[in-house]
C-alpha cells in the first residue's frame, strides 16, 4: 500500500502537478488529496473524455498533466485518446482503476471492463502497466512512465488495483454561488452569414494574441483556408472536445483563449459547459457556431433549433452569454466580451454549408500541436 502524499511528492520532481478527471472509489484517496494538497491542481470533470480533452489544453500550455478515471469510463476517453492524442501526440499520465478485477466480487457492471482493461490500453496504444503498491516502488514506476512518453509523445496508463492507496481525508473548500451572468440578445432576425464570413469576423476582431481552437471539421479545414497561423489549433477528431481543451489552456495562460465549437460537437459534451461556468477563466470566449446540421457528413439535422445555448450557458455559471445571427451582432458580442471578464459564449446561427472547394490542413497534426505549445508558451 502507498500514500497517496508520497505519490504526488514523486509526481511533482518529476513536473506532474495539473490533475483532471471523473472520481472513482478505487481513487478517492488520491483524489481528495489532490484537492487538499495546495500544490497540485483539480479541475473535476463531467465526463473522462472531457478530462483528456482538458489536460489536453493544459499540456499546449505548458503543464505536465494526470488524468485520473475508473475503467468503466475508460470508453469514455476513447474518442479523445484515439483522435485528438494519437494525432497530435499530446502525452499525458492516465491512472485508471481495475474494478471488476478477476477473481474479486464487484458489481456486474464491472465484469467485462475489469477483463478487458489492459487490452483495451494496449489495442489503442497506450502503454501501460500496474500502478506501484509500496511507496519504494513509486520512483522506479515514474520513471517508466516518463521515459514511455517522452520516447513517443503518447500518454502512459497506470493501472490501480483496489486498495493500493492509503485512505485519505478531503479537505475541499465549498463552493459557492456566483451572481448571475449577463445574457444579450443580439438577433436581427435577417439572412443568416456563412461560417466563413463569421470566421472572417472573428479574425478581425479579436488581437493577435489570442490563441484561437477551432473544433473538427469544416470549421477548423475553413480558418485554416482564411490563414493558417501559429496561434491555430485546427482538431481534427475529438468531437466535442474543443471546449475542453480551451478550458485546459485558459486556466494555465493569460492570453485570449477563444474556442470555436459547432452545435453538433457541443451538443455531444454539453456537460463541458457546466466545467467551464465552475472554473470560471476569466480568459475564455467560447463560440458555437450553429447551422443546425452535422455539415461535414452530409448536412443532416442536430436539435440545435430548439437549443439556446447563450441561455444554458449561462445556467452553467458562465459570466455572460449572448444570441446573435449576422456578423454585426458577432462584432458586438466579441467586443463586450473582451471588454468583460468571462468566460463568455456567444451563440450565432449561421446558414448550413461550407466553401465549395475546401481543404484541408496541410500542415501536420504534431505540427501544429508543437507550434501552438510554443506561441502560448513562447
Amino acid at each position: 500500500m502507498i500514500h497517496a502524499q508520497t505519490f504526488l511528492d514523486q509526481a511533482a520532481e518529476r513536473g506532474f502537478d495539473f490533475y483532471t478527471g471523473v472520481p472513482c472509489s478505487f481513487l478517492t484517496p488520491i483524489i481528495n488529496r489532490v484537492i487538499s494538497d495546495k500544490g497540485t491542481e483539480y479541475i473535476g470533470a463531467a465526463s473522462e473524455g472531457e478530462a483528456v480533452g482538458i489536460a489536453s489544453g493544459a499540456w499546449l500550455a505548458g503543464r505536465s498533466t494526470v488524468v485520473m478515471c475508473q475503467n468503466s469510463g475508460l470508453g469514455n476517453t476513447i474518442n479523445p485518446l484515439t483522435s485528438l492524442n494519437w494525432p497530435f501526440r499530446i502525452p499525458t499520465m492516465m491512472l485508471v482503476t481495475l474494478r471488476g478485477e478477476p477473481g474479486l466480487k464487484d458489481e456486474p457492471q464491472h465484469e467485462l471492463m475489469g477483463e478487458i482493461t489492459a487490452r483495451l490500453l494496449d489495442d489503442i496504444r497506450v502503454p501501460n502497466g500496474p500502478f506501484p503498491e509500496s511507496d519504494e516502488a513509486i520512483p522506479a514506476a515514474l520513471e517508466s512512465a516518463c521515459a514511455s512518453m517522452a520516447s513517443n509523445d503518447l500518454p502512459f496508463g497506470f493501472i490501480v488495483r483496489k486498495g493500493t492507496v492509503a485512505d485519505e481525508a478531503l479537505d475541499e473548500q465549498p463552493t459557492t454561488a456566483r451572481a448571475k451572468g449577463v445574457f444579450r440578445d443580439r438577433a436581427e432576425n435577417g439572412e443568416r452569414p456563412t461560417r466563413y464570413a463569421a470566421l472572417e469576423q472573428v479574425l478581425a476582431s479579436v488581437p493577435d494574441e489570442a490563441a484561437i481552437i477551432a473544433t473538427t471539421g469544416k470549421c477548423g479545414r475553413e480558418l485554416f483556408t482564411l490563414a493558417d497561423r501559429p496561434q491555430h489549433l485546427y482538431q481534427v477528431g475529438s468531437m466535442g472536445c474543443a471546449s475542453a481543451m480551451g478550458l485546459g489552456v485558459a486556466v494555465n495562460v493569460d492570453r485570449p483563449v477563444v474556442v470555436l465549437d459547432g452545435d453538433g460537437a457541443a451538443l455531444m459534451k454539453m456537460g463541458s459547459f457546466a466545467t467551464v461556468g465552475a472554473e470560471a477563466p476569466k480568459n475564455l470566449i467560447h463560440i458555437v457556431l450553429d447551422n443546425g446540421v452535422h455539415d461535414s457528413t452530409g448536412g443532416q439535422a442536430t436539435v440545435s433549433a430548439g437549443v439556446d445555448f447563450a441561455e444554458v450557458a449561462i445556467a452553467c455559471g458562465y459570466a455572460g452569454s449572448s444570441a446573435c445571427d449576422s456578423t454585426s451582432g458577432l462584432a458586438a458580442a466579441l467586443k463586450t466580451a473582451q471588454a468583460e471578464p468571462g468566460p463568455h459564449l456567444i451563440h450565432i446561427r449561421i446558414k448550413p454549408g461550407s466553401l465549395k472547394t475546401l481543404g484541408r490542413p496541410t500542415v501536420q497534426p504534431p505540427e501544429v500541436a508543437r507550434r501552438f505549445r510554443d506561441f502560448l508558451c513562447g
